[in-house]
């Protein structure tokens, strides 16, 4: 009988000891890219700052890396995740094994903020506007304000700036006769001086922010990306609990007044997902931007890129 009760206690051990040892183990590293500061990054400065991601036993570490060469810093393992959608699309179309895993925003606020001699559309030929890089989501709503004020994308002429912060550098520098921003840096150019000319957010249907990742980390690392969408999503909630707070957190990373960064909070809050999946109608109408660029086959599924199944239960 008591040879039994040791065989069964030794059973119990064996059994239990992959609990324990994932118990002591000290939380997982995780890498994301960033191209620079944006409020539309608000859910991972909160996850971060918050110690959401540390609850979620996650160590994680933000690097700033230029969004042309995301995708592959992704594929070579150089980072975990990358916060666009678009840029995530666009090199998973082009054949790169990226999938997106979660959607923050359903709407984009894009807008070309301009110096105050512009005053029509055609001002704007033969001057210099500022965007964040090429085929980027700036460019393509840029492209599409172009068109709907009837100016060729060849009368003007872009400077790279590799981030939105950068692009209201250039803008306020006046190194530039336009720059396309999003809050606050639009509020914040304003109390500058500049003026708001376009809004360009509803022009096309671009995806905004979220979470991409590779093939090959939903496969070996599944549930160290379904703890990381919880920890975004519970910053989500976190932001739109915390008015006050969240407004304050804008004010003091961004450098904007009280004012600004309240209404900066209430343009973020109004986007946010309902539920964290990217619209299917959102998805294809890209597909369709890329093909105007690129061949792209007519039959090809964005449902190939997206994968859900992380996103926490009731989503």
């Amino acid at each position: 009988m008591k040879q039994e009760n040791i065989l069964a206690a030794i059973l119990l051990a064996l059994l239990l000891l992959p609990h324990v040892a994932r118990a002591g183990e000290g939380p997982q590293k995780i890498r994301i890219g960033f191209p620079s500061l944006a409020f539309s990054y608000m859910p991972f400065y909160v996850a971060q700052e918050k110690g959401l991601l540390k609850k979620a036993a996650l160590e994680s570490e933000y690097i700033q890396i230029r969004t042309i060469i995301q995708p592959q810093a992704l594929i070579n393992g150089n980072i975990n995740f990358l916060p666009s959608v678009s840029t995530g699309m666009s090199a998973a179309a082009s054949g790169l094994p990226l999938v997106v895993v979660l959607n923050l925003y359903d709407g984009a606020p894009w807008i070309l903020v301009t110096n105050k001699e512009i005053n029509k559309p055609q001002d704007l030929i033969g001057k210099k506007v500022a965007i964040s890089g090429i085929r980027t989501a700036a460019h393509y709503f840029v492209l599409a304000g172009l068109k709907k004020m009837e100016v060729g994308d060849k009368d003007i002429g872009f400077i790279i700036t590799g981030g939105t912060a950068s692009s209201f550098a250039a803008l306020a520098s006046n190194q530039v006769a336009g720059a396309v921003l999003t809050s606050p840096f639009d509020d914040k150019a304003v109390s500058l001086g500049f003026k708001k000319f376009l809004f360009l957010g509803d022009l096309v249907d671009i995806p905004y922010v979220g979470l991409v990742t590779s093939q090959a980390e939903v496969k070996t690392h599944r549930d160290q990306i379904h703890r990381t969408i919880g920890a975004l999503w519970e910053a989500v909630s976190w932001l739109r609990a915390n008015r006050g707070e969240s407004a304050k957190m804008i004010a003091e990373k961004f450098k904007v007044t009280q004012a600004e960064a309240e209404r900066t909070h209430e343009t973020m809050i109004g986007m946010f997902s309902r539920d964290g999946r990217l619209s299917l109608k959102v998805a294809r109408g890209y597909l369709d931007i890329l093909r105007q660029e690129r061949p792209l086959p007519p039959d090809l599924d964005p449902q190939k890129f997206l994968d859900f199944s992380m996103l926490p239960p009731g989503r």
